[in-house]
């Protein structure tokens, strides 16, 4: 604890005087980050929370791929982490007074080929980032490959309502929840249809996909989005009695 708490004071230096304010605070923590995608992040699209085009859905380029430790499951898609390379470490290949807010949308799995600290990086219990390479780029040099970081978790700024993509069948509505404010994890999904007299809890498929077997078609949606943190708010008929699979909607509310 006492080397980690002496890297943060080391690293506050080299930061402006706004980013020191940022990360003064509690809750660093130490990992590694790698990068993958490409110059232009075209092959971080899609991926292990669901998301589709990530310029669609509301991410852009800051996004990361998460070690088994963080991705929790899918449970940690949407959740938005501040980096900043460690120059304590590797002073030649940081980029000084830089950090970078990243989003999560998608998983790093492991390669039990390959150690832990030579090759499989994201293999359990290590905490890493496998960031797009134009975010990786915004704090460390490309050469670099791999650089130790320090991390932590905070609230998601997005432009515009969240968004909701129905796909599936009669009988199974598989709807992706994105762009999603606040705290970016999302815990809990309930949908309304207006023929419905309550409110039905959604399951999560998987990453960012939550499921409804109920039959839905004809009617106008409401959907209700709780966050890891608990907050929740209440989308009203979002989408339109006529809406068809593989549309998305977009509400007018946000966190």
């Amino acid at each position: 604890m006492e080397r980690l708490a002496l890297s943060i004071v080391i690293l506050l230096v080299g930061l402006s005087t706004t980013q020191v304010r940022t990360a003064s605070g509690a809750g660093w923590l130490q990992a590694h980050a790698t990068f993958y995608g490409g110059s232009d992040a075209s092959g971080t699209m899609g991926g292990a929370c669901g998301y589709g085009n990530l310029n669609t859905d509301g991410y852009g380029t800051k996004t990361a791929a998460l070690s088994t430790a963080l991705f929790n499951d899918g449970k940690a898609c949407g959740g938005c982490y501040q980096i900043v390379c460690d120059a304590t470490q590797v002073p030649q290949w940081c980029l000084r007074g830089t950090s970078i807010t990243i989003t999560a949308t998608n998983f790093c799995p492991p390669n039990y080929a390959l150690p832990s600290n030579n090759g499989g990086w994201c293999n359990p219990p290590r905490p890493h980032f496998d960031m797009s390479q134009p975010a990786f780029e915004t704090i460390a040099k490309y050469r670099a490959g791999i650089v130790p970081i320090l991390y932590r978790r905070v609230g998601c700024k997005r432009s515009g309502g969240i968004r909701f993509t129905i796909n599936g069948k009669d009988y199974f509505e598989l709807v992706l929840v994105s762009n999603v404010g606040d705290a970016g994890e999302i815990s809990r999904v309930w949908v309304k249809g207006s023929r419905m007299s309550n409110w039905e809890i959604m399951s999560r498929n998987w990453g960012a996909n939550w499921q409804s077997l109920s039959y839905l078609n004809g009617q106008s949606l409401s959907f209700r989005v709780q966050l890891s943190t608990g907050k929740y708010l209440t989308a009203y008929n979002v989408a339109p009695s006529n809406w068809q699979f593989g549309q998305s909607f977009v509400s007018s509310i946000q966190f």
